[in-house]
């Protein structure tokens, strides 16, 4: 499908953004054909974006090459790198933002509390230094796909992230940091605003009447959260990539004109 089928679709003022984990894909997996297929059906009826939280080249691995150019919008480490109709909107970086000073204070720290706890399994690239945002990682992003199932389960049991981040809140309470726990092995640290909601300044009140959002994480504390909570969005927790189909489904592909609607969950 190319941009110019996107760019008219029947309800233009209705405008639904997708996280990528969880609800268009399975963790770190890649767009099924049919999901593919059922989101390029969507971006007929309604004006269709991308929001996710890893960079672009991550994104692309999951959802295909040109997807940049395949809906209206997309956004990638929570819109800091935003894109419209295929052209470059911005791209923001932590490290201007905070100063190199600062990135090594969090590096230094991470390493030093990672080196201290116990987990059955650790493997490498504990740290990811993305343009937008660190993504922390107590397993090491590295891990094998069982692996990565496996410390879930123990990171909900143990609590290891989140005890993480509540001693990272307090050491680093002067930089105004959000932390954002997300996926199933890491969590995001990033300057407070640059959550999900950062996107929103790329959707102009004025030329939309309805923003949807549809994401998993959305629980507070998770990386859906601020955006599924917002005042502008109408959110939708969903479980799946095949619950985001049927929840679409009902409301944007029925008989009946789409209706705004209180948050799911």
């Amino acid at each position: 499908m190319t941009m110019s089928e996107t760019e008219n679709p029947e309800n233009p003022r209705i405008l639904a953004l997708f996280d990528v984990d969880g609800t268009l894909t399975i963790p770190r997996g890649e767009i099924t054909t049919d999901m593919m297929d059922f989101m390029t059906t969507l971006s007929k009826k309604i004006t269709v974006g991308i929001v996710g939280g890893s960079d672009l080249p991550k994104q692309i691995e999951q959802l295909g090459e040109g997807i940049t150019d395949r809906f209206p919008y997309n956004f990638s480490q929570n819109g800091l790198v935003a894109y419209k109709h295929g052209s470059l909107l911005e791209s923001q970086t932590v490290s201007k933002f905070l100063g190199e000073d600062n990135i090594k204070k969090i590096v230094n720290w991470t390493m030093k509390y990672l080196s201290e706890i116990d987990i059955p399994v650790k493997r490498g690239t504990f740290i990811e230094f993305r343009s937008g945002m660190l993504n922390i990682s107590p397993i090491g992003r590295n891990c094998s796909r069982p692996e990565r199932n496996d410390y879930e389960k123990f990171d909900l049991e143990h609590k290891v992230r989140e005890n993480m981040v509540n001693a990272m809140r307090k050491e680093f309470a002067d930089l105004n940091l959000t932390f954002s726990i997300g996926g199933q092995i890491s969590f995001d640290v990033f300057p407070n605003g640059w959550d999900k909601t950062y996107c929103l300044k790329f959707c102009d009140a004025k030329d939309f009447d309805e923003i949807h959002f549809f994401g998993d994480k959305t629980f507070e504390g998770g990386n859906d959260y601020e955006i599924f909570s917002h005042s502008r969005t109408a959110g939708h927790t969903v479980t799946s990539p095949e619950d985001t189909k049927e929840q679409c489904t009902k409301l944007f592909m029925s008989d009946e004109p789409p209706k705004k609607i209180a948050k799911t969950s």
